[in-house]
C-alpha cells in the first residue's frame, strides 16, 4: 500500500482511507459483524485510515470501531489514524438539524466519541459543519485547545470554501479538509485543490466513485429511491440519473477494456491529482474494498488520463450533487 502524509502533521497514513458512514443503514442496512469484516480487511490490506463521525448512525459507526479496537489487544491504538467529526446538531424538541461550534460544544462532543471507540485520543478531529455566526478564526483556536490537551493530534473542516481555510490556517495549521471529489465532481478544482497544496493540507475527499455512478453496479432509479439521502438527489432523479448512467456506462466499458474495475480506475484518476488527495471510500464489502485498493496500484499514463477526460469532460454529471435541503451548512464559493 503507498503511504501519503496527513497534513503537515508528520502523521503517514494509507493512500487511501475507509469512509465509515457505511458502518451505519445509510447506504442499506449493515451489521456488527460486517463492520468487523471490513476493518480486518483494511489490516490485511494496508488501509490504515478510517474516518467516522459522531452523527454517523447518531455513534454507531463510532460504536462499532470501538468494538473491534477493543479485540485488538495492546496495539488497538496504533492500527489506524482516526478520524472523527462533530459540529451537526439537532434540535431534541423541533428535530431541526443546525450546527454548533462552540468550544465546549466541540469538546464535549469529541469526549463522547472517545468514549464510544475506547481510546484517548484520535489523529484528526473536523468540524462537520460550519457555523457562520462563529468566525472560523476563532473555532480554529478552540480545536487547537484540544491538541494541546492531548484529545487530538490534527483539526480539520468538512465542506469549507477555500477561504476559510486559509483564515484558519492563518490562527493554526489546520491538517485536513474534506470534500466531495471525483470524477463526477470537481469543483474543488476551482480553488481548494491548490489551497490544500500550497498551505501542504491534506484535500480527504468522500464519495470518490461518485455514490456508486463510477462503479460496474450503479445504482439504478429504483434502488436510489429505497435511500433517504439519494431519493432526493437530483443527480438520482429522472431525467438525469438515466443521462448519468448513459454517460458513465462508456466509462465502465473503457475500464474493462483495460481489465480494471471501474471503481479501481475512479481511484487512480483521482489519487492521480496530487499527492494532497487522500480518498476515503466507504463500503460493507470487503469485494469492494478489493477494487478499491486495487486503485493504488494503477499507475496511470497520460494517454489514459486524456482519454479518461474524453469520456468525462469537466462538468458531465447532469443535475447538482446536492439538493437545496443537502445544500444547507455546507460553503459554496464557485
Amino acid at each position: 500500500m503507498k503511504i501519503r502524509k496527513l497534513g503537515n502533521t508528520g502523521i503517514q497514513t494509507s493512500a487511501i482511507g475507509l469512509g465509515a458512514m457505511s458502518f451505519t443503514n445509510f447506504y442499506g442496512p449493515c451489521s456488527d459483524a460486517q463492520s468487523a469484516e471490513v476493518l480486518s480487511a483494511c489490516l490485511d490490506m494496508g488501509i490504515t485510515h478510517i474516518d467516522t463521525s459522531n452523527v454517523y448512525g447518531m455513534g454507531v459507526s463510532e460504536q462499532r470501531i470501538g468494538a473491534f479496537l477493543s479485540q485488538q489487544g495492546q496495539q488497538k491504538d496504533t492500527l489506524f489514524s482516526i478520524a472523527t467529526k462533530a459540529g451537526i446538531c439537532r434540535d431534541p424538541e423541533t428535530g431541526t438539524r443546525g450546527f454548533n461550534n462552540e468550544a465546549a460544544h466541540l469538546e464535549e462532543e469529541l469526549d463522547k466519541s472517545l468514549a464510544r471507540m475506547g481510546i484517548d485520543c484520535v489523529d484528526l478531529f473536523y468540524v462537520h459543519r460550519r457555523q457562520q455566526e462563529i468566525p472560523i478564526e476563532e473555532v480554529a483556536g478552540s480545536l487547537g485547545r484540544l491538541v494541546e490537551k492531548g484529545k487530538t493530534k490534527s483539526f480539520g473542516f468538512s465542506e469549507i470554501a477555500p477561504s476559510s481555510l486559509r483564515r484558519a490556517h492563518a490562527v493554526h495549521p489546520v491538517a485536513a479538509v474534506q470534500s466531495e471529489y471525483s470524477l463526477s465532481t470537481r469543483n474543488v478544482e476551482m480553488g481548494m485543490l491548490q489551497a490544500c497544496a500550497e498551505l501542504g493540507t491534506t484535500l480527504v475527499a468522500f464519495s470518490p466513485v461518485g455514490r456508486t455512478f463510477l462503479t460496474d453496479t450503479p445504482m439504478d432509479y429504483a434502488r436510489a429511491q429505497t435511500s433517504d439521502f439519494l431519493k432526493g438527489n437530483p443527480r438520482f432523479l429522472e431525467p438525469n440519473i438515466t443521462a448519468n448512467l448513459a454517460i458513465t456506462d462508456k466509462f465502465r466499458a473503457y475500464a474493462g477494456d483495460h481489465g480494471l474495475p471501474t471503481a479501481s480506475l475512479a481511484i487512480a484518476w483521482l489519487l492521480a491529482q496530487g499527492e494532497q488527495v487522500l480518498p476515503i471510500p466507504g463500503t460493507r464489502s470487503v469485494a469492494h474494498l478489493k477494487e478499491l485498493v486495487k486503485g493504488c496500484e494503477i499507475e496511470l499514463t497520460a494517454q489514459m488520463s486524456q482519454e479518461i477526460m474524453e469520456l468525462l469532460p469537466i462538468g458531465w454529471a447532469h443535475g447538482d450533487r446536492y439538493s437545496a435541503a443537502q445544500w444547507i451548512g455546507p460553503e459554496r464559493y464557485c
